[in-house]
């Protein structure tokens, strides 16, 4: 098989296992519309739009971390991680799958997401919705990797929001700067810049990460 058909194979397998649980996506999708629903109802009247965009990040963010969380669980309670990796394809087309995988459970929220958003607090134009693209693949490329530290330890619900928020700082300013700046050339660069650098580390690194873990 090709690299990218091991690609497809694994991403198929990653979307099937978790959609026959009936878990992440429901999950995913009860937590933001409820984190939005409470954001309404909590903002005092006259708040400006600005911090609308980021309570937005806000529940952008820890649905992406509950997706996350659940990504390497399969492996790990059927004890087939260890198989994956032996698995005669390169280790990387492991990341890459599930890196996809999550990433169409978060882009799936977001279909709800975001017109919600828009009905409770202020419309989206077209340059947010792509700084909300870009920022989605920064986070799930990044988080799969420290999903996959992190499964490797006991307290992996704690672990993985330690490892994922520092480092989704740069994806939150980039994406409400997208939303309220003036100049939002700038941030979906940034957005584009961290998307590059972080995907290319996160490929490279995955093998070793897995090895030692």
């Amino acid at each position: 098989m090709t690299y990218l058909a091991d690609v497809a194979a694994l991403t198929r397998k990653d979307l099937r296992v978790a959609l026959r649980a009936r878990d992440t996506l429901p999950a995913m999708l009860l937590f933001v519309l409820s984190t939005l629903v409470v954001f309404h109802f909590a903002l005092p009247e006259g708040t400006g739009d600005d911090a609308a965009y980021g309570l937005l990040w806000v529940a952008i963010v820890f649905t992406a971390l509950l997706g996350l969380a659940r990504a390497w669980v399969p492996e790990q309670e059927h004890a087939v991680f260890d198989g994956l990796v032996l698995a005669p394809c390169d280790r990387s087309a492991i990341w890459i799958g599930k890196t996809l995988a999550t990433l169409a459970f978060l882009l799936a929220a977001q279909v709800v997401a975001l017109p919600a958003f828009a009905l409770f607090f202020a419309p989206l134009d077209a340059v947010a919705v792509v700084g909300v693209l870009l920022a989605d693949i920064g986070i799930c490329a990044v988080g799969s990797l420290m999903a996959a530290m992190a499964a490797a330890g006991r307290a992996r619900e704690l672990l993985l929001p330690l490892l994922m928020l520092p480092l989704s700082i740069p994806l939150i300013v980039g994406g409400v700067g997208a939303a309220i700046s003036s100049e939002p050339e700038r941030y979906l660069l940034l957005l584009a810049l961290y998307d590059g650098i972080f995907a290319v580390l996160s490929w490279a690194s995955f093998e070793y990460v897995v090895t030692e873990s």
